[in-house]
This record gives structure tokens, sequence and C-alpha cells, in this order.
């Protein structure tokens, strides 16, 4: 069989996609860049009381989450009213705002109210939203996969850099860097990404406020939900407490990116065979269920590893494996479940519960590191990563699907019905749906045995 050529994107749409993955990147950046170095800062910054100075590292740790959480949705809404571009000016303007009172700022509350404002700027509803405005639908799952895949290096960079950076600048120079770089994202935005010619809703994209209670109602989506609720808390929780854990071992803080550097980079390389093998074999739950695994035995391993720096940065290494698998896999598992129709839907309640899980994990994590210590964080991890574990395992195998997508031509909008069930007929087939204006056509369909060119003859009407 011959190979199916791609279709190129674009130079807008390659413009578009670039510029805001940097933009979505650099949301992450906010949280991921102060994240290895956050909990030694605010502890240094409260009271004398250790009770009242942990207290107020779960609080800093948290309050980026919450207000994230909040704010992401209506923030999504808002940008379908007033422009992308503008609500992505406010957020990233808003998130400048935070960084800067956090570099200059030497009191714990009030960096912990800095970091509410930083979440405040949650943008990224709207980015994805423009995204969709300015791509195709041929080519968007594409470009979007580009936004994924900028997440995963910064996360990733930010854990190295982090504590190097902080050796030159400090954590407060590296919220100023945060801020500095928002500014600048604001004008990569204004002066390098096109503007959308229209304001459209996505629902492959964007959330459709009145079939959220669809997604709640999904039993596998929910399932997912908590596990980035789970994993997201159990990463905040470790880095509320592992900090402390290095620097008991004699490491100064600005140290800390030797035992990161090695864990992140295996971590990256170990994941990608892993995904490939459970895309291409239809292993995903199975791969899946590897990487809760491994994450929970380092969580476990951890409480028994705190006495030498090596055995921590090996445990590290297991942890980041399962740790990546899971990040590349929950977003294509949702995409998979999901409706093709609903599939924005069900990423916004799947980004907000992320969210929660950072308020959650930072601020029980802390709590759980003031009452019972070390054990006390790796055991709590242990237990919602637990619960975790045994939700995918008796969970069902997802069915290996992609999602694709077409515009439909004017001609053909007049009976959608009809040029439904003819799409249905086409192997490989498992379901089809339509926008709200039937502009544009979704099709889940089987990743092998699927006739894409009797589906792009029947758009054409050839």
């Amino acid at each position: 069989m011959a190979k199916k050529t791609k279709i190129p994107m674009l130079t807008h749409e390659w413009r578009a996609a670039t510029s805001l993955a940097g933009v979505y990147a650099l949301r992450m950046l906010g949280m991921f860049l102060v994240l290895p170095v956050l909990s030694l800062h605010a502890h240094s910054l409260a009271g004398a009381d250790e009770a009242s100075k942990l207290k107020m590292v779960g609080l800093a740790m948290a309050a980026y989450g919450l207000t994230q959480a909040l704010l992401q949705l209506p923030l999504g809404m808002l940008s379908d009213k007033i422009g992308r571009k503008k609500v992505i000016y406010l957020g990233m303007s808003v998130f400048a705002l935070g960084s800067f009172i956090a570099a200059f700022t030497n009191d714990a509350q009030t960096l912990v109210i800095a970091r509410a404002i930083q979440g405040a700027g949650a943008v990224s509803a709207a980015v994805t939203a423009l995204l969709a405005d300015l791509t195709r639908e041929e080519v968007r799952t594409r470009a979007m996969s580009m936004i994924g895949l900028s997440i995963g290096l910064t996360f990733s960079v930010s854990l190295v850099l982090s504590p190097m950076l902080s050796k030159f600048i400090g954590v407060q120079g590296l919220f100023a860097l945060t801020g500095i770089l928002s500014l600048a994202s604001i004008a990569l935005v204004k002066y390098y990404t096109p503007n959308p010619t229209q304001l459209r809703h996505h629902e492959d994209t964007q959330v459709s406020i009145g079939r959220i209670g669809e997604v709640l109602k999904n039993t596998q989506l929910l399932r997912l939900n908590y596990g980035i609720f789970a994993l997201q808390a159990g990463l905040m929780a470790i880095f509320t407490a592992l900090p402390f854990a290095l620097r008991h071992l004699g490491w100064d803080k600005s140290e800390h990116w030797q035992v990161y550097l090695p864990a992140t980079v295996l971590g990256l390389i170990f994941m990608i065979p892993a995904i490939i093998i459970g895309e291409t074999r239809n292993k995903l739950k199975q791969v899946f269920v590897l990487g809760i695994s491994l994450v929970l035995l380092a969580q476990f391993a951890l409480i028994f590893s705190l006495s030498s720096v090596w055995i921590v940065g090996a445990v590290l290494i297991i942890y980041f494996i399962g740790f990546n698998i899971l990040e590349a896999s929950l977003p294509s598992l949702v995409s998979k479940i999901a409706p093709s129709d609903l599939k924005g839907t069900a990423m916004g309640v799947y980004n907000t519960t992320q969210s929660l899980g950072v308020f959650t994990g930072g601020l029980i994590g802390s709590k759980m590191y003031a009452l019972f210590g070390f054990v006390g964080v790796f055991g709590f991890c242990c237990v919602i990563v637990g619960v975790w574990l045994w939700l995918a395992m008796t969970a069902p195998a997802p069915r290996p699907v992609k999602n694709v997508m077409f515009a439909v031509p004017d001609a053909l909008r007049g009976d959608l019905n009809g040029l439904k069930h003819k799409i249905q007929a086409a192997s490989g087939v498992e379901a089809v749906s339509f926008s709200a204006d039937g502009a544009t056509v979704f099709i889940k369909a089987l990743q092998q045995g699927f006739d894409e060119d009797l589906v792009k003859s029947l758009l054409v009407g050839v």
C-alpha cells in the first residue's frame, strides 16, 4: 500500500503553531521553573515557627493551582466574546504581574498572593482556541501535538535549569525572568501570531458548557481525571519535601540539578519506546499500568532512600520514566475515549482537574510533612497513586482508535444525515458526528484499516 501523503501546514499555520506552543510552554514555565526550589524559598521567607513555615510552603506551592483551576474555563469562554488575543494579553499580563510581585517580595504571605495572581493568568483555553481558529481541520491535531511537546520539554528543562539559575540570580531572579518572558510572549502573539479571520466554537478543542455533565457521567473519563489529579498532586507533594531531603544530605539547592538531570533525561528516553509500543501494538493499557506502577514503586522507595543522594537519584529515574509515560498517555487516552465532538469539553475538565491536583498536592503535601515528616508525604503519594493503579487495572482497555476531522463543503451541509450514513459505511469508521454549525465532521476511526481516501472522496463529491 502506498504511503499516505501528509498534508503540509501552511505558512500561517506554522507560525500559529510555533508561537502559541511557545506561549503555552511559558505558562507551564511559571510553575515548573520554580518548582524544585520554591519550597526552600518559601520556608526561608516565613516566620520562626516551623509549623508556620511549612504552612506557608504549602500555600505557596498550592495557590497557583487553585486560581488556575477556577479561571481556566471562564477565561476560555471570555475569549469567545472579546477575542482570543485580548484574553491572552490579559492573562499573560496578570501572570507577569504575579511574577514581578514574587520577585520583589521578602514576605511569605505576599509570595502566596503572588503565586495566586500567577495562576489567575490562565490563558491555556484561549491559546488552544486561537490555534484552532488558525488551523485547518486536517492539520489541527498535528499543531496541537506541538503544544504537548513544548510542555514536556519545558518540564524536563525547568527541573534542571532551575537549581542552576538560582545559584546566579536567586529564586527571586527566576520569578523576574518568567515575568520578563511573559511580556515578551505578548509581543510574540501581537506581531508574529496571525490574526484569525473569524472566531468559531471548536468542539475538538473548546469546552461546551452545556455538555460538561456528559463528561462527568463517563466513568472511563472520570478514571483518567482522577489519574491526572493523582499524578499532579503526587508531583507537587514530592517537591514540597524532596528539596529538604536533599538539603539534609548536604546538597545546596544550586546542586540539585545534578540529581534531576539524569532522572529527567532518562525518563524522556525510556518514555518514547514505551509510548510507541503502546500506540502501534495496541498495548496502551499495559503501558499505562506500567507507568502507574513505576510511579508507585518510586514513591514507596523514596521512604527508604533518604540516606543516600545516589539512591534518591536512582529512584527518581524510575519515577520520571513512569511520570513521562503517564503525561504522554493520559491526553491520548482522553482523546480516544471521549466522543469526537466532546473532546474539547473532556480536555477542559481534564485540565481543570490537573490544576486541582497541583493545589491539593501542595497543600496536603506540606501538611503531611509537618505532621509525619518524609514518611507522611511519600505515604500520601502512595495512597492516591495506589487507588489510581486499582482504577486503571479494572478499567476496560481503550479501543485502538484515532480522531480525524475534515471540513464539510457548503454544498454537502444540506444533508448531513445522508453524509453521515455514507461515511459510516467506510471501512474502519467507529463513529461520526458534526460540529454544531455543520462545518466540521468528526470521525473516530480504527488506527488500522481506516479507508481515509474514501471519506475524502465523499467530502469532495468525487
